[in-house]
């Protein structure tokens, strides 16, 4: 489903636990890390979406999480054209995205990634907010921060002990939220470090 323009309606999650880390998944059998996200169905409001969406790839229900906030207007980004199959070519020119903010009220075990036979990512780590865009493939990057930098003023207080962290190559913008955040934890399942670029759309 695309629009007049070429480009395809999708949501981006970006989920919180409870000290304001992110979820950071690492995409099946590669080593490339990103938030989930996902195509809006026919018929399917963003929000509708959303929730397919984070229980597919994430295992979550809708009573695991709280809505925070959600992007005002669709971000958008073009894929290159070596990246787009070849039938789609001249017809599909990117993706337009609603990113949501989510609380994750449950608890870690409540993740699931196997919860489709068609899994996403096969591992995962909690990781500091302000993810390093160098990690994000680079037609995607100012996405990642313009919904980052949107929507961290929505962050609510951390609770617990956190500690200072470098933003990488991410600039400091007056209300972007806390400069605090403790390390995200070590990868579920033994995975690598965040340094692999995201999976390209397989559109």
């Amino acid at each position: 489903m695309l629009d007049r323009e070429g480009f395809r309606p999708n949501v981006g999650i970006i989920l919180l636990n409870h000290r304001n880390q992110v979820f950071w998944g690492k995409r099946i059998r590669t080593h490339s890390w990103q938030f989930p996200q996902g195509g809006i169905k026919h018929g399917e409001s963003p929000e509708q979406a959303m929730f397919r969406e984070l229980h597919e790839e994430v295992g979550l229900l809708p009573d695991h999480v709280r809505i925070i906030a959600r992007t005002r207007d669709w971000l958008r980004y073009e894929v290159p054209q070596h990246f787009i199959r070849k039938d789609a070519r001249g017809h599909y020119k990117g993706q337009k995205q609603i990113w949501f903010l989510l609380q994750l009220t449950g608890r870690d075990t409540d993740m699931n990634l196997r919860a489709t036979n068609h899994p996403e990512f096969d591992a995962w780590r909690w990781h500091e907010y302000w993810v390093p865009l160098e990690a994000v493939i680079e037609f995607k990057r100012g996405v990642y921060e313009m919904a980052l930098s949107e929507l961290a003023r929505f962050l609510p207080k951390p609770q617990g002990h956190a500690n200072r962290f470098l933003r990488g190559n991410m600039r400091r913008r007056a209300g972007d939220g806390p400069d605090d955040a403790e390390e995200g934890s070590a990868a579920h399942g033994g995975a690598a470090p965040t340094t692999g670029l995201l999976a390209p759309d397989r559109e």
